[in-house]
């Protein structure tokens, strides 16, 4: 009687790691000039607004429309943190062809302006003599001007400004609810002219000179920010002065006034704390970046809600401005908090803007070199599937491999086989050109025991198959049986039904090999076969 060492095999992907996400930018359109926002109206094109005066369509293409979409260089004041410098669509632009652009004007007294324009019947290109002047806010000096405008979930369009310039806000506009600098705006503009204030802003019927149109204070600069697609949560990057770069948050659905703290903090510190009250009044950063570290003007971003990248899902990118700095991520820690982690390799960069076409998938305009690229994940492959036979686990392939036993690496484990020799809970790395790692799931080896080569082993024939598979020698535990391609994604699942032989029809799977495995009834694999399908 031959015997074989075997062990029993558990799969947890409880205990799955965690791998580090990064991302890549991928060169996308080019030809831009100083470009600073990213928007879209609801179909496929990509609107980016040009610094100077100008907003140009790019087509899914990649492709850069000569003729730009919206021309007003005429009325901008361009230079430095002034010009053209936010871009919304109305939520109806489908029928009313409205959008709006924020931008400042002026010479000697220099004023910004959010205006609402029209799409002629051709939709590539707007009216510039549409243009209704909706707000406008005479500026202190010539930076800190924000320039970012958005439309909330609520409908509502929410309007950015910085302090007012010059430095450590001196006169104390942000925490100063009689003027908007330093603040973010919610007005209704539905109506066919002008603008009106929502009933629930929060200052709607304070005494005084508070304004009503005012839905959060507290900002030095909120150059991006924006909401989130999927929950309407908003996220804010908020330049800092000289020592920090913060992103703040706020929930959707609340419209209670958040105050996030400046000038009476930067970052998590004190700046200056004259006529400000107790700290719980403010609302603190979710992230901070020290210009000691390197960052010098943080880029608000996207959640990513697009469906190319999984791993990308429901995590907050943004940039430093600074080349070498880098790109960062915030997601959920399961406690109301977030977890920061670099997801950028240093790239010589200048981000000057992020956004999400209508397919929530996120770009980044450089408004050094006129680019603009795809956010994508580096590393999109999936983990690797470890298979167990008899007494050996296997990998799926990869470049290289990496063996770890209860978490520790195992000496010499760098093959794509290798044999049990031990309990434990075992997962491979494997690497994959250039620069990529994937790790797999956990399996649990509980047991090892012998195995008599007298009891039938499992069967699955014929391989190569064009439609129809038997299954044999099926252990006593097994309740059904599942197909797997190489990545590990489940294609086909049925239960056996106490057949001994069971068949299973794979003539709906493309060409290429797969996994057959018996499972028992609490989802345990037992065993697998790999099968070629060949139509």
């Amino acid at each position: 009687m031959r015997t074989l060492l075997f062990g029993f095999v558990l799969s947890s992907s409880a205990l799955c790691a965690q791998d580090l996400v990064v991302i890549a930018l991928e060169p996308f359109a080019s030809g831009l000039l100083d470009p600073v926002d990213i928007a879209h109206c609801g179909d496929e094109r990509l609107f980016i607004v040009e610094q100077a005066g100008t907003i140009r369509i790019v087509d899914p293409a990649g492709n850069v429309s000569t003729t730009p979409f919206l021309d007003i260089v005429d009325r901008v004041n361009s230079g430095g943190e002034k010009g053209c410098l936010g871009l919304a669509f109305a939520p109806d632009y489908a029928t009313s062809g409205k959008f709006y652009v924020h931008y400042t004007t002026g010479d000697a007294s220099l004023i910004s302006h959010v205006s609402r324009f029209t799409v002629t019947a051709d939709p590539n290109v707007a009216d510039p003599d549409s243009e209704e002047l909706i707000y406008s806010l005479n500026q202190p000096v010539s930076n800190h001007n924000g320039g970012d405008v958005d439309f909330g979930p609520d409908g509502y369009l929410y309007i950015g400004f910085g302090d007012g310039g010059s430095q450590g806000d001196p006169n104390a506009h942000g925490q100063d609810l009689t003027d908007v600098l330093g603040d973010i705006l919610r007005i209704d503009v539905s109506g066919a002219t002008g603008y009106t204030i929502p009933a629930d802003n929060p200052w709607v019927g304070a005494v005084g000179d508070t304004l009503p149109q005012i839905w959060a204070s507290g900002l030095r600069n909120p150059w991006r920010w924006g909401f989130d697609a999927l929950t309407g949560d908003l996220w804010i990057g908020d330049v800092g002065q000289n020592l920090y770069e913060e992103v703040d948050f706020w929930p959707a659905g609340d419209n209670s006034g958040p105050n996030f703290g400046w000038r009476c903090y930067e970052g998590f510190e004190t700046f200056n704390t004259e006529d400000c009250s107790g700290e719980e009044n403010y609302v603190q950063p979710v992230s901070v970046h020290t210009h000691a570290s390197g960052w010098n003007a943080v880029i608000g971003g996207r959640v990513y809600r697009g469906g190319e990248f999984p791993r990308l899902f429901g995590r907050y990118l943004y940039a430093d401005n600074t080349p070498y700095t880098g790109w960062y991520s915030l997601r959920p820690d399961g406690s109301g908090g977030f977890i920061k982690e670099s997801v950028k390799p240093i790239a010589p960069i200048s981000i000057s803007g992020i956004g999400e076409n209508s397919a929530l998938e996120l770009f980044a305009v450089d408004v050094g070199d006129g680019t603009l690229y795809r956010v994508v994940d580096k590393c999109p492959m999936p983990a690797p599937v470890i298979m167990q036979i008899n007494g050996t686990l296997t990998s799926t392939t990869a470049d290289s491999y990496t063996w770890l036993l209860n978490g520790d690496t195992i000496d010499g484990a760098t093959t794509q086989t290798i044999m049990i020799d031990e309990v434990g809970d075992y997962q491979v790395v494997a690497g994959f050109d250039p620069d990529c790692e994937r790790t797999s799931e956990v399996l649990q080896v509980i047991q090892l025991g012998v195995k008599d080569f007298r009891t039938a082993a499992f069967q699955v024939y014929p391989s190569p198959t064009r439609d129809l598979i038997m299954l044999s020698g099926i252990p006593l535990l097994s309740t059904k049986v599942r197909v797997m391609d190489l990545g590990g994604r489940t294609m086909i699942e049925q239960a056996i039904n106490g057949k001994a032989r069971p068949t299973l029809d794979l003539s709906g799977l493309a060409n290429g090999n797969y996994l057959v495995g018996v499972l028992a009834a609490d989802g345990t694999l037992l065993q697998q076969r790999k099968v070629m399908v060949q139509h």
